[in-house]
Parts: structure tokens; sequence; C-alpha cells
């Protein structure tokens, strides 16, 4: 059967949102059956398609920012599997030195600016870091990304009016995954679909399915051709499922298994490795070696951080102030 995209691509999606799951499920065991990593876990399974069509949706000079399910993207973007695993066990060789932990990945490096705890607080940044590149006069954009309960608050709708004022090159993406922690979006709202919140700011929107890196990229690329343009930002609202509860410690009773089973029917690794089947983009034999592929350099990022030191104990206020005083400082 014929197909939008081409067979590599399908393959790249594959592998992708395959390493980003075999990642969180090795790390989901160092959690709970190791005690190897601590803190807060917020996994991304179920939401990989995500990740996969932004990403070729987009160009590596562009950014991302995102909000503390942080992983699936991180990997995505390009910040290196081994630091990440490195982070979520606190080493010094983690993305953040090993200061942030699974809430704050960071990679300056390939475009990624965080993994933000705080719900609601990256919306800010990330039109800050479209501002930045307005103002360089470059055509980059920046996808910032956060989650249905942070459409609630007040940091978005200061942003939106200024992100549209200015037409700053910037895609707000809501990962509408139906849940603010325990609580459906119906309980929270009267406007339950969330596109709608860019009406006031006359932005333009999109409702997208999420369980599906083909609608992603199309989805994406019309917002990034927009934003290129000097046409302004763009509110899409991507609407997806979480396999897992809000964190690993969430015993998830605010839903029913026959309600996860649904969205597991139509899981986005499934459903890409049947097109790739289908259409006889890669045999059996061919996606075996993509799952060993995949399996070794989860391996790999176990063995890097369990070998990797902890941070020295004179890491704990670096990062924290500024040492440099400015001009317009008075001492």
């Amino acid at each position: 059967m014929a197909t939008k995209f081409s067979k590599d691509t399908y393959l790249y999606w594959y592998e992708l949102m395959q390493l980003i799951r075999q990642f969180e499920l090795m790390a989901e065991e160092k959690y709970k059956m190791e005690g190897k990593i601590r803190g807060f876990f917020h996994a991304y399974i179920g939401q990989e398609a995500i990740a996969a069509g932004c990403i070729t949706a987009t160009r590596p000079e562009d950014m991302m920012i995102t909000a503390y399910r942080d992983h699936g993207l991180a990997i995505a973007k390009g910040v290196s599997v081994n630091s990440c695993m490195a982070e979520l066990y606190g080493k010094a060789t983690g993305c953040a030195k090993g200061k942030g932990g699974s809430m704050h990945f960071f990679g300056k490096d390939v475009g990624f600016y965080g993994g933000h705890g705080i719900v609601g607080a990256q919306i800010g940044t990330g039109a800050g870091l479209a501002f930045a590149e307005k103002y360089r006069d470059t055509d980059n954009i920046v996808l910032c990304y956060f989650g249905d309960g942070a459409a609630r608050q007040g940091m978005l709708h200061e942003t939106f009016n200024l992100a549209m004022l200015w037409k700053l090159p910037v895609i707000f993406i809501c990962e509408n995954n139906n849940y603010a922690m325990g609580t459906s979006i119906e309980r929270t709202s009267n406007v339950v679909d969330i596109y709608k919140l860019a009406d006031a700011y006359e932005m333009p929107a999109d409702t997208i399915d999420g369980m599906s890196p083909e609608t992603v990229h199309e989805g994406v690329a019309r917002a990034v051709k927009r934003a290129r343009e000097k046409g302004g930002p763009t509110l899409l609202e991507i609407k997806t499922y979480r396999y897992k509860g809000h964190s690993i410690s969430d015993p998830q009773k605010y839903r029913t298994k026959e309600e996860v089973d649904v969205y597991k029917s139509k899981d986005p690794i499934h459903m890409v490795l049947k097109t790739i089947l289908d259409n006889k983009f890669a045999t059996q034999d061919e996606i075996d070696l993509i799952n060993k592929r995949v399996d070794a350099i989860v391996d790999e990022s176990v063995k890097f951080a369990e070998e990797s030191p902890w941070p020295n104990d004179d890491e704990v206020l670096k990062d924290v102030y500024m040492d440099q005083h400015y001009p317009f400082i008075v001492d």
C-alpha cells in the first residue's frame, strides 16, 4: 500500500521510538527493582510518536523546551543516551552534571533546553528563546511543550499575548494525555478542547492525533513553515496518552484498565511496525537487528552510568549563582 512517507522515515521513526521506550523501561527497572535511580520519574511511554514526528518536521538548529516528562524528547533531540541514564543515576557525567535528575534533562549543544519541574514555567522561557532567535534574525524556531495541566497556568496566557504581539517563531505544543496528575481534563476546565485557547489571541491553532508520527509530522510541519516565514506562533493540541502513571509511584486509581487498553491497541510503535512490514520496508530479521541495536545502546548506557563517578562535593554551589559582576550592578 502507498505511504506518504519514505521507507527511511518509517525505519527512523521505529528505531527512535523503540529507543525511547526501551530506555524508559530499563530505567523503570533500575528505579523500582534495584533502587539505582531515585527521586521523581515521569515516563513518556505511549507518547513517543510526538517526539518522532516533531524531529522529522524540524531541523537540528531548531530548539526544544519542555516540562518534567522529558526523557523522550531529550533523546529524540540528540542528548546522548549515556548522559541521560547517568543523569537519572545522579552521576557527574549526566546531561545536567547529576544535579537535575529525571525532571531536568538539558543539552544546550543540541538545542534542548530542559526539562522544567515548575508547571508551566517553560512556556515563558520557550517564548524567550524564540525572541532571541527573532532578535538575531535567524529562521530557527522553538518547539515549546507543556501538558494539559499547565494549560491552566497564568503563564500561558501572558506568553500567548506577547508571542502574538511580537510574532515570535515559537510553536506551543500541548501534549494532552488526558490527565493532570490524576485529574481528568473535564474536571479542570469548561474548555476541554485546549487548542481553542488560542482563539482569544487570534493565534493559529490545530488539534492532532498524537498516536501517529505521520499526523504529528504533518501538523508540526505546517506550523514550522508559518513560523519560518515570519508568520508567528501556533498552538498545537496533540492528543496522546501515557500508559504509565503520572510518575512511577502513581497507583493510577483514577482510570480503568479498559481505558488504558483502548489506547494500547493503537500503540504508535506497533502501528509503525505494521506499516513497515505491510509495505515490505524491512523483513522481520532486519527489525530484529534494529531491536538488538537499541538494546545494546540501552545496555551501554546502564554500564556507563554505573561506572561513572559521583559529583564532587565542591559542585554543590556551582551553576547556582553567576560569579561575574555586570556593568549595571553597583557594589
